[in-house]
């Protein structure tokens, strides 16, 4: 693990076109996770992102300064790492790199009112995605699908998960991620791009894969799952995790599914369990 950020990767990492996540803990102490394509190294121990949403994420961040974050760039290059809040502001030198950078200057709509400020503790360095890897524990997670589908013991799932949802997280070119809350309290995160749903209340995936990092994820322990495609489409999912198990001879991890939260405009918003439907008495 490192301490600092290269100049050089300060460099690699500033482009807004690239994926970045940040891993939050809410009040109940679970992981959230929250794309966030600002998040950046500002200098060889800071990052910062800007805000130009409301979410959840932001309101978590405030009350529990421990983050994850992972960043992705457009070569498949990775960086993953843990930090720690410190202050926002509304001016300033890096309130104007974002307002000029070209996504923001020239959005009619929105720019960013907010920017974030984190110290880093420690990141990975650059991590080259393991494409030939990830290709093989799709196939493998595919495999595990169909025969956990057709299991003869296997009951009618709750229906967690729409169809909708089943088609994201079941493309194999749209992109995956766990987060698991450490002993230390700061959120982890790892890639399963491999990840896919089983019915409507199950996600499995390979360990072939980054299986090094599943392995560190506690058993029983509440897991987020963010899934989304290169359309900017996405969801949140939450579940139990319930270890690493072989089916058919793959080694696989499985997360049984009890929230589902809608994190696209125009309005974020929980999907399951279904929220009330209250009357408008105030216009």
């Amino acid at each position: 693990m490192y301490t600092t950020f290269s100049d050089e990767e300060i460099h690699a990492l500033e482009p807004m076109m690239k994926i970045g996540l940040l891993a939050t803990v809410n009040d109940e102490g679970l992981p959230h996770l929250t794309l966030i394509s600002s998040l950046r190294a500002n200098t060889p121990t800071q990052l910062t992102w800007g805000q130009f949403t409301e979410g959840l994420s932001k309101g978590f961040i405030q009350k529990n300064p421990k983050v994850g974050f992972l960043i992705m760039t457009l070569d498949k290059q990775l960086w993953r790492g843990k930090a720690t809040f410190t202050h926002t502001a509304r001016q300033g030198p890096e309130f104007d790199f974002y307002n000029n950078t070209p996504m923001f200057r020239y959005n009619a709509y929105f720019g960013i009112h907010t920017v974030y400020y984190m110290d880093l503790l420690a990141h990975s360095g650059r991590q080259a995605l393991p494409m030939g890897q990830v290709v093989l524990a799709a196939i493998q997670t595919m495999v595990t699908r169909t025969l956990w589908r057709a299991r003869p013991d296997q009951r009618p799932s709750p229906k967690i998960l729409n169809v909708w949802t089943q088609q994201l997280m079941n493309k194999l070119d749209n992109l995956k991620f766990l987060a698991y809350v450490a002993i230390d309290g700061h959120p982890v995160i790892v890639p399963i791009i491999q990840a896919q749903a089983a019915g409507t209340a199950h996600i499995l995936f390979s360990t072939g894969a980054f299986g090094e990092d599943l392995q560190a994820v506690p058993p029983g322990g509440t897991v987020a799952v963010f899934g989304m495609s290169l359309d900017m489409e996405a969801v949140l999912i939450r579940g139990e995790f319930r270890g690493l198990r072989r089916i058919a001879g793959i080694r696989c991890g499985d997360v049984h599914v009890s929230w589902v939260y809608s994190p696209m405009p125009p309005k974020p918003q929980q999907i399951y369990p279904p929220l009330a439907l209250e009357p408008v008495t105030a216009f």
